[in-house]
């Protein structure tokens, strides 16, 4: 009995030592034995695809740009200044106000020259008087002379008195004219349409002909003037361009966001600047909101031709590699191939590709960086996938 009762103490102790073995093999045992088998049509998992903006290449005409650096200058401009001296009775302009042909800006005291040109006048008169006297005395001559009662001297001479008083005459005509002019002198009046400037002199003033200073500064703001520089290497394409007809220029801001005004090429300069190698232009623009002002510095964009229905693409696309330009293309596969280019102009935003893609091919413009031949890619939904047709126009375009 006791052997019996040992025997059955033992068993459970055998069990679990060997139930523990078998955990412990079972952990130690590969993972490979227990993955069940794939079955031969199973799903495999598609490799994740890369998030890009995309824009097709797109024919367009696109105009090519000549960009320099202007001053702007008054398209007339004058010193306003008395011709005579005299007191200043009346200013009759404001500072900084417009003016047109025949306004008055300034009365002198006219007395002076009022009375200067009564005594010509008078004087006229008298010798006209003295003229018509001497008229009736020649044919008084004549008439004696006609039957002996008169010598022919006698003739003759008031003959050469008629003469002499008519000449007379005519002297204090011109007399008469010289004095109105300097009586005209008198009321300064705008020689053109413009703006005064700062007034130099107040009225009470005595202002005399020789005086250094003028009274005021009139300038011309419309049309007005800038004269601006460019590359004498353009100086052939230019001259084409004005051949053909008017050339089109734009004043823009300091920081080229702004555009002024447009206007056209007037004349490029006789001679090119051997010391800078640059060729002078002026151009004229209307200025109708008198953004332009003189001295103003200015950017200007000249519009030198248009390439019409040429192939464009945003020039984000355009990637530098070990072998030149390229760019990443969207295969109807949603994969990207690489594309070595061959480009025309860029002006930073469009680039004309020449070679190297087709009308409609997808460009990739932006997250390059992450990408390789053949690589998956999705577009980004959004205005940055489709190129805007406004890169073409207006200011925009190809420069150089």
């Amino acid at each position: 009995m006791k052997k019996t009762r040992e025997r059955r103490g033992i068993r459970p102790r055998h069990m679990i030592a060997g139930a523990a073995a078998l955990f412990v093999a079972a952990v130690c045992l590969p993972p490979w034995l227990f993955d069940a088998p794939v079955p031969a049509n199973a799903n495999v998992p598609a490799a994740p695809s890369v998030r890009v903006d995309v824009a097709p290449a797109s024919r367009a005409d696109v105009p090519v740009y000549l960009d320099g650096l202007g001053t702007v200058q008054a398209f007339n401009t004058a010193t306003v200044k008395t011709r005579v001296d005299g007191e200043i009775q009346r200013v009759s302009f404001i500072e900084g106000q417009s003016v047109h042909p025949g306004d008055v800006l300034v009365q002198i005291d006219p007395r002076p020259f009022q009375a200067q040109y009564d005594q010509v006048v008078a004087k006229k008169a008298q010798d006209e008087a003295q003229l018509a006297n001497a008229k009736l005395d020649l044919g008084r001559y004549q008439k004696l002379l006609n039957t002996n009662a008169a010598s022919r001297q006698q003739a003759d001479t008031q003959r050469a008195l008629v003469a002499q008083l008519a000449a007379t005459v005519r002297a204090d005509q011109g007399a008469i004219d010289a004095a109105k002019v300097q009586l005209d002198y008198t009321t300064i009046t705008a020689p053109f349409d413009g703006i005064t400037g700062i007034r130099q002199v107040d009225t009470g003033n005595i202002v005399h002909a020789t005086d250094a200073n003028g009274i005021v500064v009139v300038t011309q703001l419309q049309p007005i003037s800038i004269i601006f520089t460019l590359p004498e290497d353009e100086l052939l394409p230019i001259s084409t361009a004005m051949q053909a007809g008017q050339v089109m220029v734009a004043a823009m801001s300091r920081d080229g966001k702004t555009e002024f005004d447009r206007g056209t090429v007037l004349l490029i300069d006789n001679e090119i600047d051997q010391t800078t190698g640059t060729i002078r232009l002026k151009a004229t623009f209307p200025n109708p909101r008198r953004m332009l002002w003189p001295g103003q510095f200015v950017n200007v964009r000249l519009l030198l031709r248009t390439d019409h229905d040429v192939l464009t693409i945003p020039s984000a696309a355009v990637q530098r590699g070990p072998e030149g330009l390229f760019t990443y293309v969207v295969e109807p596969d949603s994969t990207v191939a690489m594309h070595v280019l061959k480009v025309g102009q860029d002006n930073g935003a469009v680039t004309v590709g020449d070679e190297g893609l087709q009308d409609g091919d997808r460009v990739v413009t932006a997250g390059q960086y992450a990408l390789q031949p053949g690589m998956l890619v999705a577009a980004n939904p959004g205005p940055a996938s489709v190129f805007g047709r406004n890169t073409v126009q207006g200011s925009e375009g190809i420069v150089r």
